[in-house]
C-alpha cells in the first residue's frame, strides 16, 4: 500500500512510529527552538518516509499538533471554559454588528462625566 494515499491520522501515526528510535530525529527536534522549526524538520521526516505531510495536516492532526503547541508554549486547555484548544481556534461566523441603542434625548452633545470612585 502506497503511505501517501492513507488518511492523515494514518499517515502521523506511520511517521510518529518511525521517530521512535530515530536518534537524530529526535535530536533536531529537541534543538528547536519553537514549532515552525520542529514543522520543517518533520516535514522532512515526512518526506524520506515518502508519507507526503503537509504542514496543515502536522498542525491539526494529534499528536504532532500537541507537541508544537507545547513547543511553543501554547495552552492545550484554557481554565475556564475546558475546551481542549484545538476547539477553541474554530471561529463562529461573523454575526452582523448589531445597531446601537437609541441615545436619551440631550445626551448626544454632552459629555460623559467621569466618576473616579473613592477605592
Amino acid at each position: 500500500m502506497n503511505p501517501a494515499s492513507l488518511p492523515p491520522s494514518q499517515k502521523v501515526k506511520a511517521l510518529v512510529k518511525a521517530l521512535n528510535g530515530a536518534k537524530r530525529t529526535n535530536e533536531a527536534l529537541a534543538r528547536c527552538q519553537d514549532g515552525d522549526e520542529m514543522i520543517e524538520v518533520l516535514l522532512g521526516a515526512s518526506a524520506k518516509l515518502g508519507l507526503g505531510l503537509t504542514r496543515e495536516e502536522l498542525l491539526s492532526t494529534p499528536p504532532i499538533r500537541d507537541w508544537i503547541w507545547w513547543k511553543n508554549k501554547e495552552a492545550l486547555l484554557t481554565i475556564g471554559d475546558n475546551r481542549p484548544r484545538y476547539q477553541q481556534d474554530v471561529r463562529p461566523t461573523p454575526q452582523p454588528p448589531s445597531p446601537k441603542p437609541p441615545t436619551p434625548e440631550g445626551a448626544e452633545g454632552e459629555k460623559r462625566k467621569r466618576f473616579f470612585g473613592l477605592f
